[in-house]
């Protein structure tokens, strides 16, 4: 259930894929191919439902469980290998976003539960890397990463931010739910992810990146 009574926002934790750099559907479509070829048939839209917005790490447990045995060690190489090159030539900014980064005057990070490689790729074919450099936080830096609070927690000590008073940008319940618990506001961007679906997560859904400052009731 979203705050029944909005907060003074101070600061924004923004999600990577998927809220800033548009690649949900190109690195999950990877992802199927991949566990597709090693014998458990999965589509884009399988992905899209069960694994976004999780760590690769955690995506390779709940798919292991899934296939019953074990899946090859080199999934994960060839699945970083394969999106960072697709990324350098087909990585995109969510529609509205550079301008909507550039309406807002708070302190902002990036918390991800990608690698650093893979956002510095990605962040940097979507025009983005040196707005955020210096402050970029990945799932590999936390022992848990999304649902649990640790990555958002960690990102705010490091930034010097409160977590009541900040904001978390995500596109996946995984994310809304460690936002959440990590007692921040969670805005929840509904562009390719069910609305109810992270409503019921405790997240605040919109649709267009045009949207996000003045949900942020900058003061």
């Amino acid at each position: 259930m979203a705050d029944s009574v909005q907060r003074v926002i101070r600061a924004v934790i923004f999600d990577c894929d998927g809220v800033l750099v548009d690649s949900e559907q190109l690195s999950n479509s990877v992802l199927a191919g991949l566990l597709t070829a090693a014998g458990l048939p999965t589509t884009l839209e399988h992905c899209l439902r069960e694994y976004r917005g999780r760590s690769l790490t955690s995506v390779m447990e709940l798919a292991t469980q899934r296939h019953g045995a074990p899946l090859p060690d080199d999934i994960p190489a060839r699945y970083y290998a394969a999106v960072q090159e697709r990324f350098a030539v087909e990585g995109e900014a969510i529609p509205g976003v550079i301008e909507a980064l550039d309406a807002i005057t708070l302190p902002v990070c990036v918390a991800s539960s990608g690698p650093h490689h893979k956002m510095a790729v990605t962040l940097k074919r979507a025009g983005l890397l040196e707005r955020f450099e210096g402050a970029i936080f990945s799932a590999t830096e936390v022992r848990h990463g999304k649902p649990a609070p640790d990555l958002f927690l960690h990102a705010a000590r490091t930034m010097g931010f409160d977590p009541a008073s900040t904001a978390v940008v995500e596109d996946s319940v995984p994310g809304i739910v460690g936002a959440r618990a990590a007692g921040m506001r969670a805005l929840a961007f509904a562009r390719d992810t069910d609305a109810d679906l992270l409503a019921k997560a405790g997240g605040e859904p919109f649709c267009d990146m045009a949207e996000l400052p003045s949900l942020l009731n900058q003061q």
